[in-house]
């Protein structure tokens, strides 16, 4: 599949390394950095996607997802993310994902952008998030400071992941994704209320420690491939 990812917000935490070990699939391991493992919470928007170098998809190729994710890796040093859950506001998108077993919940979600009081150069964009039957909600937003272009190996180390390790009919596949380098910026949090991340199953306190914006890239998804080995 051929993607654009635009308005990505990302927003990590640190979490004790076997607290992400709990949700790792047979052969992967957590990513550890800087001694500790990391959970994040990213919303983006989806726009053109589409099958192969074909056209995008009408109407079906182009949503707002919120996403909560770890970072594992397998014994050959391949990394990938861990997702365990996946908000989307296109219930066909949805139930075609949680077909193939990748956690994708239903959801309203709405990207929002305005000006931030207190704050001078950038507006405010975020998110906002609530799942049906009076399931778990969020709101975050960043206003991101455009003039603070970032690099440092935590963010790479957050953002750079060329795939996806999950499992299906009972394996761990891991499927690869080829992108240029986000384009990071430092953020600044403007506002923050979720529940997605505990709806997860991990428990987090505090503002998160890494703080970032892009514009967005574009992406491309391969051929899934089997994992051997036991979970470590």
């Amino acid at each position: 599949m051929d993607q654009r990812w635009t308005d990505a917000i990302f927003l990590h935490w640190r979490i004790p390394e076997p607290e992400a070990a709990r949700f790792m699939p047979a052969g992967t391991r957590p990513d550890v950095f800087d001694g500790s493992s990391w959970v994040g919470l990213i919303g983006f928007r989806m726009r053109k996607a589409g099958i192969g170098r074909g056209p995008a998809i009408p109407y079906l190729g182009t949503f707002n997802e919120v996403n909560v994710r770890l970072y594992s890796r397998e014994a050959d040093g391949t990394r990938g993310v861990v997702f365990l859950s996946l908000d989307a506001d296109r219930l066909p998108v949805v139930l075609a994902a949680r077909a193939a077993e990748i956690p994708y919940v239903w959801s309203r979600i709405r990207h929002h952008r305005w000006s931030a009081p207190g704050t001078t150069g950038n507006g405010a964009q975020g998110y906002t998030v609530r799942r049906f039957r009076r399931g778990a909600r969020s709101r975050f937003s960043v206003v991101p400071h455009f003039n603070a272009a970032v690099d440092d190996p935590l963010s790479v180390h957050l953002t750079a992941r060329f795939g996806m390790h999950g499992t299906f009919r009972g394996r761990t596949i891991y499927i690869p994704n080829s992108h240029e380098p986000w384009p990071l910026y430092a953020a600044e949090l403007h506002d923050l209320d979720d529940g997605l991340v505990e709806a997860a199953g991990i428990r987090v306190s505090g503002p998160p420690e890494s703080v970032l914006y892009s514009s967005g890239v574009r992406s491309r998804f391969g051929r899934p491939r089997v994992v051997t080995g036991k979970r470590q």
